[in-house]
């Protein structure tokens, strides 16, 4: 037993800094790729000209790029965090039928989760779960702003998103903590780079069950498709029926 407790004390001091470096970097190349991109473009040109939709396209884009460069390549200079390949992303291979048909049963399984998670929270005061999310686009875009709005949201975030919470961290963690622990701590901090209470819980939901069809499947393409379906929802309620 003592042997062992030696051994799990000189594991965590090798596994906990990497750990946490991973963390931290992620978040901190999300959110600096977002601010930095986005005072850079206002400054630039201005707030009218920003708010259109196309510019808001542009702005996400090139955050999101630099997100993905900062988070999957840059660390490989280090001798802290290891080389990275397709495998390990859940990139392997192509998308399959199993695939498509996980994604609405995943889609179901995070509904569920994500209304008990949010009912427990209102019991909260602080808590509003009603509490508008600030996508960045105006809700009566028409036409070409729309299908720029669209394709930003629905499809240039997910595929971002699950490449770098899903893919490359997800990936890198469950090599030393295993599946359990990688799922909440990948998930905690997805909910936190929303920076808003009533959605941080909604994708906490969300990426637990996308860590679990990584799980189920060794890639990213289910959740991929899930996310999509998710953001594709919202949107039509959002900006096609407006109802949220």
């Amino acid at each position: 037993m003592a042997g062992k407790q030696r051994w799990d004390a000189k594991r965590a001091r090798e596994v906990l800094p990497k750990i946490l470096l991973m963390l931290v970097w992620v978040f901190a190349s999300v959110v600096a790729s977002q601010f930095i991109v986005g005072y850079l473009m206002l400054w630039i040109l201005g707030p009218e000209r920003l708010s259109e939709a196309v510019w808001m396209a542009v702005l996400s884009a090139i955050s999101y790029s630099i997100a993905i460069v900062l988070v999957l390549f840059l660390p490989q200079k280090t001798k802290l965090i290891t080389r990275t390949n397709r495998t390990e992303l859940g990139l392997k291979g192509l998308p399959t039928w199993t695939d498509i048909g996980l994604a609405p049963v995943g889609f179901i399984a995070y509904m569920l989760i994500a209304s008990g998670l949010v009912a427990l929270f209102e019991l909260f005061p602080w808590f509003d779960a009603k509490e508008a999310q600030d996508l960045g686009f105006s809700v009566l875009m028409l036409g070409m702003d729309r299908v720029v709005a669209f394709v930003t949201l629905v499809i240039i975030a997910p595929v971002a998103e699950e490449l770098i919470f899903r893919g490359w961290l997800y990936g890198k963690m469950r090599e030393s903590l295993g599946v359990w622990l990688s799922i909440l701590l990948v998930s905690a901090l997805f909910g936190l780079v929303h920076f808003q209470w009533n959605v941080g819980v909604n994708v906490f939901a969300m990426s637990i069950v996308l860590c679990g069809l990584r799980e189920i499947t060794g890639t990213i393409y289910a959740g991929t498709l899930l996310h999509i379906l998710k953001n594709g929802v919202a949107f039509y309620l959002l900006f096609v029926v407006g109802l949220l």
